[in-house]
């Protein structure tokens, strides 16, 4: 089992607040087709990782991609990446942009196993201009962390350089502070399978 965390997103601490982005911004390349409306355990994708951010209870729900989704809920906020596209790292500016909250839950949208329960316990990590990454073995999962809104000066200026890198810009984030590493257990590492292919789908 997980470890876990019963406290709402929108009230870890007295003081702080959290927003959650579901990023969609991926071309889908390997794919071939949109991953955010594949049938998954009975509903479309984009339909369970928005149910599993619901159940958070942020303070507000974005979405992040190149263009409006026609299959955006009216009450989650559609958030245009910063152009021209980076990637995830897009998502996280225009968020960072868009945010009035001291937290950023971000999480992909190929990442449909993953569970309330360990963003919970997250969430119980993160405090004041402090947020919280999974690190695998050594390796970031920047998909699936919070961020404070103090690493947006961060997030901007790796924007505008030349390393896109999630990676590179966790590193730093973690380096000075504002980043606190969670290493992920044996257990956990399911949370964190990325669905690339229609196999994956299969496999699981």
């Amino acid at each position: 089992m997980p470890r876990d965390s019963s406290t709402p997103l929108r009230s870890v601490r007295n003081d702080l607040s959290a927003v959650a982005v579901l990023l969609a911004g991926g071309e889908s390349r390997r794919m071939g087709r949109d991953k955010a409306i594949l049938p998954f355990r009975g509903k479309a994708l984009c339909q369970n990782q928005l149910e599993l951010l619901r159940k958070l209870k942020p303070a507000e729900i974005f979405i992040s991609a190149r263009t409006d989704p026609k299959w955006r809920p009216h009450d989650v906020t559609f958030v245009a990446d910063v152009p021209p596209s980076r990637g995830p790292l897009s998502g996280l500016a225009s968020s960072m942009n868009r945010m009035s909250t001291s937290h950023l839950l971000a999480l992909a949208i190929d990442m449909p196993w993953m569970s309330s329960e360990y963003l919970e316990f997250l969430c119980a990590q993160i405090g004041p201009g402090r947020g919280v990454l999974p690190k695998i073995a050594g390796r970031a999962e920047p998909l699936a962390a919070i961020y404070p809104r103090d690493a947006a000066i961060e997030i901007a200026k790796a924007l505008a350089g030349t390393d896109f890198s999630l990676q590179s810009l966790a590193c730093d984030l973690i380096a000075i502070g504002k980043l606190r590493a969670a290493p992920v257990t044996q257990q956990e590492k399911k949370f964190f399978r990325n669905l690339n292919e229609l196999s994956d789908l299969e496999s699981h």
